[in-house]
């Protein structure tokens, strides 16, 4: 073997043994039992059971959640989750219909913001926000389309706030809905939000309230 090739093994195999080395201070455990944040990888996690160590992934689109307890599932949404330094996180597996295998995402533009997706291995459960609410992609949560960020509220609900006169503004004004006097709309800071009235009920814009529906003019 020429020396060059003595050289090249020699570095190859202190290198083995220095990753075996680091592969096992890294899956060391600082506790008996529990589950231990990996260092660079938020879905990814130790857990120690008498002392010895395995190395557990979550599933594509969950993290590590160091603060769950020891009797709940430690993979949790990103809301949940502060994954701190821990960026890395393993590469997507998409399918045709969801970006990550678990996970909840909007359906639409924004002009058509009251329908999301439940990704639960990779199939896609497209479920319906309460009529007037937008999905807020923040939050995971239905929420009044004015304060979802990629939702046009207007757009969405078909009701531009008229214009306040001069020198008379309202922080907050109600408006019957033009298509249905059992519908009315909120208006906060010029931003719309659609609210209904009960059963036998309509919007009076004499008290700007809901009132018997006998009471309101024009609405039979």
């Amino acid at each position: 073997m020429s020396p060059l090739g003595g050289r090249l093994t020699g570095t190859i195999v202190v290198f083995c043994v220095s990753a075996l080395v680091y592969h096992a201070q890294s899956q060391s455990c600082p506790e008996k039992n529990g589950r231990f944040p990996v260092s660079d990888q938020c879905d990814a996690y130790i857990e120690c059971r008498d002392g010895e160590p395995t190395r557990q992934l979550c599933p594509d689109g969950l993290l590590f959640n160091e603060k769950a307890s020891l009797f709940s599932y430690p993979c949790q949404y990103p809301i949940d989750v502060d994954c701190g330094s821990r960026t890395r996180t393993q590469p997507a597996i998409p399918t045709e219909d969801c970006p990550h295998q678990f996970g909840y995402y909007k359906v639409g533009d924004r002009a058509n913001c009251g329908q999301f997706k439940n990704c639960a291995g990779g199939t896609a459960y497209v479920l319906d926000c309460p009529l007037g609410l937008a999905f807020n992609s923040a939050t995971y949560q239905c929420d009044w389309a004015d304060l979802v960020e990629d939702c046009d509220a207007e757009a969405y609900l078909g009701f531009k706030c008229p214009p306040q006169a001069p020198g008379l503004v309202q922080p907050i004004r109600f408006f019957r809905a033009p298509d249905d006097c059992q519908k009315y709309f909120l208006c906060v800071d010029d931003r719309p939000r659609l609210n209904f009235c009960g059963p036998e009920q309509a919007f009076n814009e004499l008290i700007n309230a809901c009132d018997g529906i006998a009471n309101v003019t024009g609405c039979a």
